[in-house]
């Protein structure tokens, strides 16, 4: 691949911020993305989150749930670890536009009422990630280095 172009996605002049972004919200989504894929935290797996994203017209469900919670988990792995922070910020910040749009919109603002507010703040972090990149603390700041 060519060095100009990792150079570009990796590279950050954020500072610490990013960091104060990366580490919760990398923990949120990972944790949430965990629910789907592997029934953990009291998450429903692969094949009770598929049959609740049919039941809303995800289909085919089960490779929703896969999609949801790949993007979720490994997405939210790779913030942790401030690892290709933007195209994960961008694959989460897809998934968040999904989620608000297919079950939260109809809803208000409010979590109280399931509403999309929670989405919108994680939709507001992944898009400033895109924007910022991963930060000082990261492993891109170290390759966009060499």
């Amino acid at each position: 691949m060519n060095n100009a172009f990792l150079n570009k996605l990796m590279a950050t002049d954020a500072g610490w911020g990013a960091l104060a972004l990366r580490i919760p919200v990398g923990i949120i989504f990972a944790a949430h993305g965990a629910q789907k894929l592997f029934g953990w935290f009291g998450g429903y797996g692969l094949d009770g989150t598929g049959q609740w994203m049919d039941s809303i017209g995800l289909s085919p469900g089960y490779l929703m749930a896969l999609l949801a919670g790949g993007a979720e988990f490994f997405g939210g792995l790779a913030l942790i670890i401030g690892l290709l922070v933007r195209p994960a910020s961008a694959v989460l910040a897809f998934a968040m536009l999904i989620a608000i749009f297919s079950v939260h919109i109809g809803n208000g603002l409010f979590m109280s009422n399931n509403g999309y507010e929670f989405g919108l703040a994680l939709l507001a972090v992944s898009v400033s990630l895109i924007f910022s990149g991963a930060g000082r603390a990261s492993i891109d700041r170290a390759i966009a280095a060499r």
